[in-house]
This record gives C-alpha cells, sequence and structure tokens, in this order.
C-alpha cells in the first residue's frame, strides 16, 4: 500500500521535478544520466517560463547535498546547470541565473577545495554566456569579496594552495569580463571593489621567479603555463583588467597599487614596483598614460617624508613610466612632471643640508650613509628630467629647458621660484648645479634649424650668468648646455680634448653655409658670447677641463656661427686672451697664465685652418713650431700634463713666441678679410651679471669707453695739445709695435685708475668733463643762432651740420670738440 501511495505521489509532482530528479543516478559515481538529461533541456527550451521553477529546484537539492556531503550529486547538479545555462537564452533566463549563482555562491562558502573549484569553473562559464538583454540587479560583491580571499589562500597543502589561488585569480578575471561586458560595469570599478582585487593579484604576481621576461608588451602564453602558475595567470589577469579601463576609472585601477606596494614595503629594493608600472603603462591605452603618471606625482608628494630609498624608488619608477609614456601621449602634464620633480629636487637637497647640519653638532655614523642616500635621489630626479625632456618634442623641449632655467637660483635676486634663501649658498650650490644637470640632459640631441631658436634671449641672458660664478664646475655645466645647442653637426666629440691639431681636414667636420638668421644673431649677441668666454678665461680655479670646454666653444662657433666679421671678432677675443696671460693684470697663477697660452695656440691653429688662409697659417704654425723649441709650456700638449715644468716668469719680449696683430692682419688682409678692426683690442662688455654674480674679479671698466686720462687733469694744468713734429715722433708712428705698446700702456693706466683712485676723485672728474662739454655746447648753440660776420670760405655750422666751401677753412674754434 505504502508503494502504492508513493508511486501515485510521485505522479502528482511537477513533471519539471521528475525531469530533474531523473538526472541524478543512484550511483553518483556514474555521472549524469544524459537520456534524462536531453529531456531536461528539450523541456527548458520548449517552456522557458519553467527555467527559474527548474533552477530554484536543482538549487533545493544541491544546498541538502552539501550539507549532507554528498559530493557526487553536487557534481551532477552543477554539470545539469551548465548545460542548461549554455542550452537557454531567453530572456526568461535571468531567474535562473539568480538561482545559478546563488548556487555558485554556495559551493564558494563550503570549506572543500574541491567545491570552491567546481563553483569557480561553473562561474567562468557562465562568464564567457553573452546575455541578450541587460541586467540592472545583479551585483557581484560577494563573488569579488570571495574569489580575492581564495587569491590569498594559505593551505598546508602546496598542491592545494595552489589549486585555490588558480581559482581564485579565474574567477577574478570572470567576474571582470562578466562586469565590463554589462551594461552596469561602472560597478566593478569602484573603489571597494579595486582595493580588494588588484592587491589579490599583485600578491600572486610577486611570485614571478624571472620579473625582466615579462614587463613588455602582453605575450600569449600556453595554456598549460597558465594553469599551472598563478604568477603568470594573476599577470595576464592584471592585464586584461587595465586593457578595460576607460578615462573615468584608470585611477581606481592605479590607486591600489600603490597602497599594495606601500604595505609590503616594496619601493625599496623597487624592482617588483618597477616591473608592476612597466605592466600598466604597456596594458592600458596610450592616451591615459598621463594618468597614470599624474598618480605616481600625487604618491611622491604624499611620501615626500620618507626615507630617500623610498622617494629614490617612486622616481625610478617614474622614469620607467615617462620612458613608455614618452613614445605615446604624455597629455597636459609635462609641466607638472617637472614642477613636481624640481620641487622634491629642493626638497632633498634641503634634506641633505639638514642632516649635514646636525651632524656638526651630534656626529653620527649614519650620516654619511643619508647625504649619499639623498644623492641617490637627487640623481634619479635629474636622470628622470633629463629623459623625460629629451623625448619630448623640439617645440615642448624648448619651453621646458626656459622653464628649468627660470628655477635656477641667482645669489642677489628674489624672484625665482626655487627660493635658496633658506639654504645658504652651500644650498644655492647644490641646487645651481642639479638644475645644470638636468638642463644638460634635457639640451641632449636638441637640433634647433636656428641658432635663435636653441638660445632665445628670454634663455640666454639667466643661462650665460653662471658662467661668471666663482665655481668651475658651474661654468663647466654652462659651457657643456652651450655646446649642445650650438652644435648642430655633432662635431663636438671630434673636438674633444684641446690640443694642436695638425690637419683639421682629417676630423672631416660637418658644416653648412651661415643662415641670415644666424649672421642676425651673431650681430645682435655675438659679443655677449665672446664676453662669458672672455670672463671664463680669466678665472683663477679653472682647470684642464674649463680650458677644454672653452676651446670647444670657441671651435663650435667657427664651425657653426662665424662669417668673415665673426672670424675678426674670434681672432681679436684671442689676442685678448694672449694679452691676458701676458700683463697678467688679474695676477693669474702660472698654470692659468701658460693654459690661455696653449688655448689661444690651439684655437688660432684650428682656426687658420678652417678658414685657410696660407699666410695665417704660416704664421701660426711658425709660432708653434718655435713655442715647441723654446716654450713648449704655452702648448696644451704640454701644459695639461700632470708633472709640467713652469717657468717663473713670462718675457714680454719675445715677440716670436706671441702672436702678433699685424702679422695676423697683413696675412687677412692680403686675402679680401675687412681687418681695421683688429687694430681696435677687444674689450667685453659690462652688464649687471656682475653684479648678481659675485665674482671677485675686477669689472672691465674699459668697457665704459670713458676717457679719463685725457680729463684727469684739471684745467689750470691744461698742457698744449700741439706735439712737435720730431723724427723721434715720425718714427714711433711708423712703428707699429711701438703703437701697440703705447695702447696696452694706456689701457693698463685706464683700468689701474679704476682700481685705486678713490670713488669721489672719479665722480669728480666726470662730472668736470660734462660741465665743460655743456659749457660748449653753448657755446655753439650761440654761434649758431648769431654767426659771426666771416669771410668767404669760413665754415659755417647750422642745426648740428657744417657746410664747407670752396676756399680755404676758417679757424676752427673747437679743436677738442671730436673727444666728446
Amino acid at each position: 500500500l505504502s508503494a502504492g501511495v508513493c508511486c501515485c505521489c510521485a505522479a502528482l509532482r511537477p513533471r519539471y521535478k521528475r525531469l530533474v530528479d531523473n538526472i541524478f543516478p543512484e550511483d553518483p559515481k556514474d555521472g549524469l544520466v544524459k537520456a534524462d538529461m536531453e529531456k531536461l533541456t528539450f523541456y527548458a527550451v520548449s517552456a522557458p517560463e519553467k527555467l527559474d521553477r527548474i533552477g530554484a529546484y536543482l538549487a533545493e537539492r544541491l544546498s541538502r547535498d552539501v550539507v549532507r556531503h554528498r559530493y557526487g550529486h553536487v557534481l551532477v547538479a552543477m554539470e545539469a546547470l551548465d548545460q542548461l545555462l549554455m542550452a537557454c537564452h531567453s530572456q526568461s533566463i535571468k531567474p535562473f541565473v539568480e538561482s545559478f549563482l546563488h548556487m555558485v555562491a554556495k559551493l564558494l562558502e563550503s570549506g572543500e577545495p574541491k567545491l570552491q573549484v567546481l563553483g569557480t569553473n561553473s562561474f567562468v562559464k557562465f562568464a564567457n554566456i553573452e546575455e541578450d538583454t541587460p541586467s540592472y540587479h545583479r551585483r557581484y560583491d560577494f563573488f569579488v569579496s570571495r574569489f580575492s580571499a581564495m587569491c590569498h589562500s594559505c593551505d598546508p597543502d602546496p598542491e592545494i594552495q595552489n589549486e585555490i589561488r588558480i581559482a581564485g585569480i579565474r574567477g577574478i578575471q570572470g567576474v571582470v569580463r562578466k562586469a565590463v561586458n554589462d551594461e552596469l560595469r561602472a560597478i566593478i570599478w569602484e573603489p571597494q571593489h579595486m582595493d580588494k582585487i588588484v592587491p589579490s593579484l599583485l600578491f600572486n604576481m610577486q611570485k614571478i621567479e624571472d620579473i625582466d621576461s615579462r614587463v613588455g608588451p602582453p605575450s600569449s602564453p600556453t595554456a598549460g603555463v597558465k594553469e599551472e602558475n598563478p604568477s603568470v595567470l594573476a599577470e595576464n589577469c592584471f592585464r586584461e583588467l587595465l586593457g578595460r579601463a576607460t578615462y573615468g576609472n584608470m585611477n581606481n585601477a592605479v590607486r591600489p597599487v600603490f597602497a599594495h606596494l606601500d604595505h609590503h614595503r616594496l619601493w625599496d629594493p623597487n624592482e617588483f614596483a618597477v616591473s608592476c608600472f612597466k605592466i600598466i603603462m604597456y596594458s592600458i591605452q596610450a592616451q591615459y598614460s598621463h594618468h597614470v603618471i599624474q598618480e605616481i606625482l600625487g604618491h611622491l608628494d604624499v611620501r615626500k617624508r620618507d626615507s630617500p630609498r623610498v622617494r629614490a624608488g617612486i622616481i625610478q619608477v617614474l622614469l620607467e613610466a615617462v620612458a613608455i609614456a614618452a613614445k605615446g601621449s604624455i597629455g597636459p602634464t609635462v609641466l607638472e612632471v617637472f614642477n613636481t620633480l624640481l620641487k622634491h629636487l629642493r626638497i632633498s637637497v634641503d634634506f641633505e643640508l639638514g642632516d649635514r647640519r646636525g651632524s656638526s653638532e651630534s656626529v653620527t655614523l649614519s650620516t654619511s650613509s643619508k647625504e649619499s642616500d639623498e644623492r641617490i635621489v637627487q640623481n634619479a630626479i635629474i636622470q628622470t628630467i633629463g629623459f623625460f625632456g629629451s623625448n619630448l618634442p623640439d617645440y615642448q623641449r624648448s619651453e621646458i629647458m626656459m622653464f628649468i632655467m627660470s628655477k635656477v637660483p641667482v645669489l642677489g635676486t628674489t624672484s625665482q621660484s626655487l627660493n635658496p634663501s633658506n639654504l645658504g649658498d652651500l644650498g644655492t650650490r647644490r641646487i645651481q648645479i642639479m638644475l645644470l644637470r638636468s638642463l644638460l640632459m634635457v639640451t641632449s640631441g636638441y637640433k634647433a634649424t636656428t641658432i635663435s631658436n636653441a638660445l632665445p634671449p628670454p634663455f640666454l641672458d639667466p643661462l650665460l650668468s653662471p658662467s661668471l660664478m666663482e665655481d668651475s664646475e658651474l661654468r663647466q655645466l654652462v659651457l657643456e648646455i652651450l655646446h649642445n645647442l650650438i652644435d648642430r653637426h655633432d662635431n663636438r666629440a671630434k673636438l674633444r680634448g684641446i690640443r694642436i691639431i695638425p690637419d683639421v681636414s682629417d676630423l672631416k667636420i660637418k658644416r653648412d653655409k651661415i643662415s641670415r638668421q644666424d649672421v642676425s644673431f651673431m650681430k645682435k649677441h655675438g659679443q655677449q658670447l665672446y664676453r662669458h668666454i672672455y670672463l671664463g678665461c680669466k678665472e683663477e680655479d679653472n682647470v684642464q677641463k674649463n680650458f677644454e670646454l672653452l676651446f670647444t666653444s670657441l671651435a663650435l662657433t667657427t664651425i657653426e656661427l662665424a662669417n668673415e666679421e665673426v672670424v675678426i671678432d674670434l681672432i681679436r677675443v684671442a689676442i685678448a686672451l694672449q694679452d691676458i696671460a701676458i700683463i697678467n693684470e688679474d695676477n693669474l697663477p702660472m698654470f692659468n697664465r701658460c693654459g690661455l697660452m696653449a688655448l689661444v695656440a690651439a684655437y688660432l691653429n684650428f682656426l687658420s685652418q678652417m678658414i685657410a688662409v696660407p699666410a695665417f697659417c704660416q704664421h701660426v704654425s711658425k709660432v708653434i713650431e718655435t713655442r715647441s723649441v723654446e716654450a713648449a709650456y704655452f702648448l696644451p700638449e704640454t701644459i695639461f700634463k700632470d708633472k709640467c715644468n713652469l717657468p717663473k716668469s713670462l718675457e714680454k719680449d719675445e715677440k716670436d713666441l706671441f702672436f702678433l696683430t699685424n702679422k695676423i692682419a697683413e696675412s687677412l688682409g692680403g686675402s679680401g678679410y675687412n681687418v681695421e678692426r683688429l687694430s681696435v683690442p677687444y674689450v667685453p662688455q659690462v652688464t649687471d651679471e656682475d653684479r648678481l654674480s659675485r665674482r671677485k674679479s675686477i669689472v672691465d671698466t674699459v668697457s665704459l669707453q670713458v676717457d679719463i686720462l685725457s680729463g684727469s687733469s684739471s684745467t689750470e694744468d691744461k698742457v698744449d695739445n700741439t706735439e712737435e713734429i720730431t723724427f723721434e715722433a715720425l718714427k714711433k708712428a711708423i712703428d707699429n709695435n711701438g703703437l701697440e705698446e703705447q695702447e696696452k700702456e694706456k689701457r693698463r693706466l685706464v683700468i689701474e685708475k679704476f682700481q685705486k683712485a678713490p670713488f669721489e676723485e672719479i665722480a669728480a672728474q666726470c662730472e668736470t668733463k660734462a660741465n665743460l662739454l655743456h659749457d660748449r655746447l653753448a657755446q655753439i648753440l650761440e654761434l649758431t643762432i648769431r654767426p659771426p660776420p666771416s669771410p668767404s670760405g669760413a665754415m659755417t655750422i647750422t642745426a648740428g651740420h657744417a657746410h664747407y666751401h670752396s676756399v680755404p677753412v676758417y679757424e676752427m674754434k673747437f679743436p677738442d670738440l671730436c673727444v666728446y
């Protein structure tokens, strides 16, 4: 009777339940009953409204089997759910999916690793299904949390631990794919989800044995490697996640990376951090690269008080990110990158000097290590600035050059962004050197079409100011920056090292005809360049490298910017440098004087061969040959040796050892050069830069062009301007060498007058001359208004013009007016 009742009850049960019950075999080892499964699938497809009931009933049975540890029936139930899910794609599948996800959650919550893996596999299959209609209420919060927890599995059995971690990573990958393809894909990018997903992936990526093998663009490892290695699988999942990120959610995906690296202290050493951001930069879309750079800069600001090695690690990561971003789109963050880096350079220098000041009171063993660590930070910043700048297009690079130059602090000014007032002279010098080194790297490889584009006035003036500083290293950096900007044909390497070049043609110098723009630039700014080269040669702390760079500066100017007028100016500068060494008004050491003589010899030897004037080449060669026999210390090959016997004094009368202006003028004049200006000694102009640079050397007062000697005597002591014409006077006028000596003596007296005379005396003399000029101009005006009667043929002065008649000129009443 009971059996009949049971059969009757079974017959009264709904058909979908009977079909579901039939797919379970008596022995779970036999697996799913395929014939009954086909019936159930046909029924679900024919009556899709029953899908939700089928799913609910399967979920009920699976929950009961999980509690009773009937894992065989659980496998059968999940297999049936997977097949139904793959076969049905109607709108009625939505309720069935909810039952399916509920059953997957039950499996993931169980403590049995096999069930967790089973649930993960089912979820991955579900994630690969494209649904016809979007789901507006479905969320994956539980799955994100559960899969993330599985990624951190610490099961004592390594094989089980590895299996669970792989399942967690695959689950996260499935969530990402499903959520991104869904209409409500923004949900997965919320910070609470990214804070779980990203660290879970990074935790498994840390197990990568060979980091460098996978820092490039995404590869396609084999399926076997994916399944066996959680590190590889996590990296591919991380790449896929970043590749799907868009403009609005990029930051949410990147910020958890910083939190993970901070928490696990992975900035020092930073190999893993560098590999992570290489993966990020290669995986994201190129137009979003600037978002990552902004996040790195922001994190650098947050960690600015951390240890130097941590900051250096972050800056190195920034360098790697910039190296990749520079190939694509950097966006509007160019100035922000440089501004932030320069700010941290200032902070690093401040920290370094602070440690040094603290160590002066209490000596500690860690002080030197802290200073060296800060140097690591500073070098990393400079390298980043240089690499970033060198990869920018020319129009942006010129802006960055001016931006960096505007940050260089100058003693005596208060308008600099990097205020050096709190650092003192030592801190200011450190920042100057760091910024100039950064600028040197930015200008490396810069090729401007015209020199005016490379050296615009707003950039040239502040750049040349440090060349007047009392620091040889600063002057060296300025000269090297100038070389980068002037050398447009890569000739600098051929000119490396100061030497007497036997045959310049062997160097195969590359050059083009000087353009009109370059000619115009030299007319406007040539004297400024000459002046800084001239003054740079007079510094007492010059070493061999300074002389080598000065030689290269003169040579590059000759190659890139020299026409006939510039050649004459450069010769005048060279002769003036020779006079510095001979006269020695600045009391330079003997090494510097011999170094200047060697510099002039090396340059004139180069210049004479470049312009190829035979007579000029002959004169230069003759002087060099004489020096090699009688005064080898005047040649660069000798004076710059480690052990060189210096002379006790320089004899001014040994003309054969010097380059003579009259001989040069004679040789160039025969080849068509206008040599009139060679007779005028070169005198540098004075600007405000002398005041700003705090140079100890005197201001070249000759450039004031005030004839103090002629007006030094009072009106009572005036002497007759006429000079008796004698044989000795005519002999002196003919003797060119005598004229040169007189000119040099006159210049020496003028300089000595400004050096030693009191300021009040000089001011009084200038005032006397000004009053005299005023009185004589008044007489001229009176003469112009009421001209006295004069015989025909007299000179008449009207309105500033002189009109001459055909008869002899009337006696001029103001013979010395031309002085003014």
